[in-house]
């Protein structure tokens, strides 16, 4: 795969449309002149966009921002809180960041069907290379893929709903009494049969 060298340090999230509970990937690309390009993917269609040193220095003024990171860790928070939102239109996509008129708003461009095809490979390969160096840097500190797998597979299973403490219920043996479950049921009394004749 051929990476371009002048972008670097992608931040990668999950965006859950707050209106009618689309998902989609959120990325950035930090760029070595100082601008970024900001987009996402629905896995099939792209919406990207590219901010030069400029209209970030616009919107660190407006926004009271102070750095690059600052920006887009502003937009990574509001992916994940659940405030960010997206309105598509026919080929153009605006992300807002909150429901105020004054909170901060995107227009991001929708891609060709192939640059789209291209935007989501290297998207993809960008994820594994981030899996991978996680695994690797989780190997020198006792990384151990069945507990991994172990907590992965505990996230699918349904979790157990107990509203007060857990009491462990003997099972009751045949005989047991049902108010005094520790002593045997009395028999009732069958009488002495004396032999009178």
């Amino acid at each position: 795969m051929q990476q371009n060298n002048s972008e670097s340090k992608s931040v990668l999230c999950t965006l859950l449309d707050k209106n009618d509970q689309s998902k989609y990937v959120f990325f950035t690309q930090k760029r070595s002149a100082g601008d970024i390009n900001i987009g996402f993917t629905n896995g099939e269609d792209v919406w990207k966009t590219h901010l030069s040193e400029e209209i970030l220095s616009q919107l660190f003024k407006k926004f009271s921002l102070k750095s690059t990171e600052d920006y887009t860790f502003k937009i990574k928070c509001a992916c994940k809180t659940g405030r960010a939102f997206v309105k598509l239109l026919e080929d153009s996509a605006v992300l807002h960041l909150g429901a105020e008129a004054t909170d901060l708003s995107l227009s991001l461009a929708k891609l060709t069907d192939s640059e789209g095809r291209t935007e989501v490979k290297d998207l993809l390969f960008k994820m594994a290379d981030s899996l991978q160096q996680l695994e690797s840097q989780g190997a020198s500190s006792s990384f151990s893929p069945g507990k991994v797998f172990q907590k992965r597979s505990a996230e699918f299973e349904p979790k157990n709903q107990h509203k007060g403490p857990v009491i462990a219920v003997k099972k009751r043996l045949p005989g047991d009494s049902l108010i005094n479950p520790g002593t045997k049921r009395k028999k009732p009394a069958t009488g002495v049969a004396f032999d009178d004749e």
